[in-house]
This record gives C-alpha cells, structure tokens and sequence, in this order.
C-alpha cells in the first residue's frame, strides 16, 4: 500500500530504507546559492535552527537538508545518506561490534535521533531513528536522490549493512537484497533504494575514488546542470557519460565550492 507523501512515517516502519541525504557545509548561504541554481532547489528553514534548511524540489518536494558547520571545525564537506533504523542505540552498538566507527551521537533532534558512522572501508553515513521527512520516497518514480555505495567489496559491504540495517534476514524486515552480477541491489517494497558497487581497490589523493556512498540528483538536462554549476564556482570530477548499467542515463559527478561531491543524472 502506497504512502501517503504528506503523512510523517515512524523510522521503524521503513527500518533499513534510506530516509534522507544531508550535506554539512562551511557557508549555508553560498550553498544554497550554489544548488539552488544547479538543480533549481529553493529553501526553507528547519526546526533544527536558523543553521539548517531544507531543500524543496520545482515539484514542491522536499529533496535534501543543509546544514552549516562551525568554521573552527575541520569537518569534511560531505553528501551524507541516512537510513531509518528503529533503535539508535542497537544500530550503534551493531556498527561497533563489526569494527567501523560511530562518529558523532547518537544525538536527540527535533522529532527523533541522529548518528554518523563510517563504515569499514571508511565510507560514511549515518542514521536516524524518529518521524520521517513526509514526500521522501527513494525509488519511488521522479525520487529526489539515489545512492549507490562505491566499495572496494560490494558483496562484504552488503553483508555489514545488512547485518547493521537487518536487510533481508530479520522478520519484518522491509528491505530485501538482490546480489548480481558485479554489484548488489537493495530493494524496498519492489523499488530500488541503493545499489553496492565494488571495485575502488586504491584510495589515491581524488576522494572521487574513495569509498563513498554517492548521491545522485535527477535532473532533466545533465550538460545544463554541469554548465550551471561550473558558472556558479563547481567544478566537473566526472564527466557525462552515458550510464550502461542504467538503461543509458547521463550521469555526471560534481564539486561544489565547498567541496562537496554530488552527482547529476538524467531524470
């Protein structure tokens, strides 16, 4: 049965499902500025405080949080995916027991619980336990983000976060995975929610490579959105291309000012 997209939803009904994707920035303004005039986002406040806000696609839909970090911290300017979980407290306790690192909180937010976490290939993400944004559906036709998990072994990867997230073991659990040929699906209620993808088996100096959940934008236009954001002070990390795997969609992965890497794909 179909959501409602304006009714919030307990984290522990989609537990496992990605949630949301955040980004932390030095300059909240200069972002908004930025992904305003890339991907025709416009903003409103959150009840975090004046340092939040969140970004609401053309369609009316909330899309993304932004939120500013304190200039005296040397914090990672950084896309973040965050997946329900039903206990913040257990999915921390999980992540620890298998070696990767819980960052910042669990922490008590407006409307629930927060965490960041990294996972043992190093790539973060966090959590959240609580009432979930209405109108974010990852999968579910015109999405406002997808992920995909860039690893230097998927199949170990699926394994930590489905151990973590409960994916596809635990009863009641609304999140299945499908292991093909050289990646890893993970579906939630028959739509794709993120996809694992190995391979990055060195960590040089360009942090495109590294491992890290991407997080990707659709767009109509890619080239517009790469020349938008090379006007607006980005730059381009991976050229567009044509997408095999995704019946042939353009993608291209950015920079913004800030440093923050993001990735457009045709809509």
């Amino acid at each position: 049965m179909e959501r409602s997209s304006h009714t919030p939803v307990p984290s522990s009904a989609v537990s496992g499902a990605p949630c949301w994707v955040s980004l932390m920035t030095h300059d909240l303004g200069s972002a908004q500025d930025f992904y305003g005039a890339v991907l025709g986002w416009r903003f409103r406040p959150m009840a975090l405080g004046e340092e939040f806000a969140v970004a609401i696609a053309e369609d009316g839909t909330p899309a993304a949080g932004i939120g500013a970090i304190a200039t005296s911290l040397r914090a990672a300017v950084a896309w973040v995916p965050y997946f329900a979980v039903a206990d913040a407290d257990d999915t921390a306790a999980r992540i620890r027991e298998r070696g990767a690192t819980v960052a910042v909180g669990p922490l008590a937010m407006t409307m629930g619980r927060a965490a960041l976490a990294a996972d043992p290939h190093g790539a973060t993400f966090g959590f959240w336990a609580g009432m979930t944004m209405p109108g974010w559906a990852v999968g579910r036709g015109g999405a406002p983000a997808t992920l995909r998990l860039r690893t230097r072994d998927a199949f170990a990867a699926a394994i930590f976060y489905g151990e973590v997230f409960g994916w596809a073991g635990e009863s009641g659990s609304v999140v299945d995975v499908r292991y093909e040929q050289d990646h890893v699906r993970v579906e939630e209620g028959g739509h794709s929610v993120a996809e694992l993808y190995g391979g990055a088996l060195e960590s040089p100096p360009d942090p495109h490579v590294r491992p890290r959940w991407e997080v990707h934008f659709p767009v109509r236009d890619v080239s517009a959105a790469v020349g938008a954001a090379q006007a607006a002070g980005g730059s381009v990390v991976v050229p567009a291309a044509r997408d095999a795997a995704h019946d042939a969609a353009l993608v291209a992965t950015l920079r913004g000012p800030d440093g923050g890497l993001f990735t457009v794909t045709s809509a």
